[in-house]
């Protein structure tokens, strides 16, 4: 595996990990009645998990422009943790927007 491929990886699982554990956080916070704290930890997820999504397509535009990939199972990895923050960035959204709507009632 190249250097680059590990190090984009590296860099992914780094990045969309953190941006998936404040997903997390953020509906705990949220649970809570603390919609501000949870707001904000979306936005610090959102940012991470661009990172990480950066450092992926940075990859697909080297393949794209001829230069292959080889296998790495470390990449195949942060594929998969990218595909799950980003899930959790979702599920994050809508368990606040319940929350805000209960505390209202």
């Amino acid at each position: 595996m190249s250097p680059e491929v590990e190090q984009a990886s590296f860099q992914i699982i780094a990045s969309v990990g953190t941006a998936r554990s404040n997903y997390v956080e953020a509906i705990h916070r949220a649970k809570e009645g603390d919609f501000d704290g949870a707001e904000q930890l979306i936005a610090e997820g959102q940012q991470l998990f661009t990172a990480g999504h950066d450092a992926h397509f940075s990859l697909i535009q080297k393949e794209a422009a001829g230069e292959q990939s080889e296998f790495a199972l470390i990449l195949m990895h942060a594929e998969d943790q990218l595909m799950s923050a980003e899930a959790f960035g979702i599920l994050a959204k809508e368990f606040i927007s319940v929350y805000q709507a209960i505390a209202e009632k």
